[in-house]
């Protein structure tokens, strides 16, 4: 890799490090071309990105991002889980590891704030962005069935009484 390319490296890390809500790093531990090829995939169908990158090019770019606390968990063969969806990335790699013994989950940052890997494993326990828009959705759209249900009720007891007479004179 020559200089032209580590900097452009360097700047497009920098870009991930900036735009994203979260950040898992991984130690691969010997995954084969295939398990790689299935996490990539898993995490692609989160809406994350997975890179191997050169650590010391990692540590140039998560300075003077929210992230420079992770500088110390990239060391020996590591790759960046990232995601804007604060618990897709973590999801992801966690139920990833479940399947393998072949990756190990270092540790993560949401912002500032530095997980240790049971704080990614718990982060990725959560549900999705996606998930609480849809819980949200729900809750919202409960009462105003009920009172739709409440508001025809009524009416509908009142006709059976009405039919009850018709039918009894």
């Amino acid at each position: 890799m020559d200089r032209s390319q580590k900097a452009e490296s360097v700047a497009s890390l920098n870009a991930v490090f900036n735009e994203v809500g979260v950040v898992v790093i991984t130690r691969n531990l010997g995954m084969t071309v295939a398990q790689s090829t299935a996490l990539r995939g898993k995490i692609r169908e989160a809406g994350a990105s997975y890179k191997v990158a050169k650590n010391r090019l990692a540590k140039l770019a998560i300075k003077d991002t929210a992230y420079e606390g992770l500088g110390e968990m990239l060391t020996g063969p590591t790759a960046i889980a990232a995601s804007l969806d604060p618990v897709a990335a973590a999801k992801a790699v966690v139920d990833f590891a479940k399947t393998t013994d072949k990756i190990e989950i270092v540790g993560g940052s949401m912002g500032s704030q530095v997980l240790n890997a049971e704080g990614v494993k718990a982060l990725a326990s959560m549900p999705s962005l996606d998930e609480l828009r849809a819980k949200l959705i729900g809750l919202v759209q409960a009462p105003a069935t009920k009172i739709a249900q409440l508001s025809t009720a009524p009416a509908a007891k009142l006709a059976r009484v009405f039919g009850a007479y018709a039918k009894a004179a």
